[in-house]
């Protein structure tokens, strides 16, 4: 009951699955990371939407161009190639497994468009929009997972989109599973296709798969993860996607190169809202935007916030941390000199995990030895190496001084935090003599 699997991998075929027929009625486009890529027909009705063109100006990364020059891509970009790896992904199983699975021409063309449409509703600034800014403002939770099922709907009545709608209810779903473990009752029927775009089981799908490979090319950044060898090995056992045992630490690495981008890019110590809505802050009139515009200049001029200091939460300290504030700051400061404010400083608290916050999140992962056992298994750590990590979270405190000259008053009064707060001095780097002096 197994699928026939060639250890001999081949990146150039990955177009060696999609049908004659396909290909002449799809248009066909290059990407620089899968390389030649087709688009199906009712694909590129959605595509060619202004909702999804949008996807076009807002960039993968959001401001980590400015650290790292080449980041310039696109969500559009990453939605081809999310959508190109869902189909291979779901072709594969057909074709290794399709007889036993019951997979058809319905459920290839949902995945498809799940891939293709998870992003659509996302926001500026990467996941910074998102996650910082929202919050402050609204009082709702909001994601753009649901804000991409919204526009769905939104695309296919506002552009008369003749389709099933079975089809869209399950796209929705599917664009949902990462953040809705618990699917719907008639969704429970081929749970395993609800993995592959955004999985909520484990984390395994190829959403990460092009962002990781796509996001470290464009940095400059070496990557030794190869998510081909997780697509051609994987098998659906029970309902479930799982991988061959041998490619465990292929899957470690999968989870580690991501923690890796999180910790060097994503959360780049100078990484500070489509993009294009700076320029219209940039160039509106109205008096209650003149702090943003100002703040913005100082982006384009590179005048940012001038970084402190940083240090990694000890980690029998994780479980109960709360967030460190400015206030928490200048109440460390020492009696004399500088008098500090809390508007003077600025506090980033970065959680960096491998999916599963403190967790490890190969314990949802199921492995099987070989093609002819249909058994399927965890593997523990401990099993494989005792080098692997026994710590699955970082919790970062960054500190910045939104006045140059207040750099060495606000570093000090972080030290004495520090100091204070776990009896030791936890940050990266020490304090310079001269930060100190300035405040004299």
């Amino acid at each position: 009951m197994g699928a026939y699997c060639n250890d001999n991998l081949h990146p150039s075929s990955m177009h060696a699955f999609v049908s004659s027929e396909d290909l002449r009625l799809s248009k066909h486009v290059h990407d620089n990371v899968h390389g030649n890529i087709y688009l199906d027909p009712l694909c590129l009705k959605f595509i060619d939407t202004q909702e999804f063109q949008r996807l076009r100006d807002l960039k993968q990364l959001g401001l980590a161009h400015l650290i790292y020059p080449g980041a310039v891509h696109s969500r559009f970009e990453h939605s081809l190639g999310v959508y190109w790896l869902a189909s291979e992904a779901v072709q594969k199983l057909k074709n290794y497994q399709g007889s036993e699975l019951g997979i058809d021409h319905f459920d290839i063309q949902t995945v498809k468009l799940a891939g293709l449409l998870h992003d659509v509703g996302h926001g500026p600034f990467s996941h910074l929009f998102e996650r910082e800014f929202l919050p402050r403002v609204l009082a709702d939770h909001w994601s753009h997972e649901e804000m991409s099922v919204k526009l769905v709907d939104c695309i296919v009545d506002e552009h008369h989109i003749e389709i099933d709608p079975e089809m869209i209810k399950k796209v929705k779903e599917m664009i949902l599973a990462s953040s809705n473990n618990s699917l719907p009752k008639g969704s429970r029927e081929k749970r395993f296709l609800y993995d592959i775009v955004a999985n909520g089981r484990n984390g395994i799908d190829v959403d990460k798969f092009d962002y990781i490979i796509r996001d470290c090319r464009a940095c400059g950044l070496g990557c030794n993860f190869h998510f081909q060898r997780l697509m051609e090995t994987m098998r659906v056992l029970g309902d479930e996607i799982c991988y061959r045992a041998k490619e465990y630490l292929t899957v470690h690495k999968l989870f580690a190169t991501r923690a890796d981008l999180h910790r060097t890019v994503y959360t780049h110590s100078k990484v500070k809202l489509d993009d294009t809505i700076l320029k219209t802050i940039e160039t509106a009139p109205n008096q209650e935007l003149k702090e943003s515009r100002d703040l913005i200049l100082r982006i384009r001029s590179r005048n940012l916030y001038q970084f402190c200091n940083e240090y990694a939460v000890p980690k029998d300290r994780l479980e109960n941390f709360k967030d460190v504030t400015p206030q928490d700051i200048i109440c460390s400061q020492k009696n004399g000199g500088v008098i500090l404010k809390e508007e003077d400083v600025a506090v980033s608290n970065v959680r960096i995990d491998l999916t599963r916050g403190r967790h490890n999140p190969l314990e949802r992962i199921k492995f099987f030895k070989d093609y002819e056992s249909d058994d399927k298994f965890p593997i523990p750590d401990d099993r494989v190496s005792h080098l692997l990590p026994t710590s699955y979270q970082d919790m970062i405190v960054r500190v910045y001084s939104k006045k140059p000259e207040l750099v060495g008053a606000i570093s000090e009064a972080f030290e004495n935090f520090q100091l204070q707060t776990y009896g030791i001095k936890a940050q990266v780097h020490a304090t310079p003599e001269k930060k100190k002096q300035r405040r004299l």
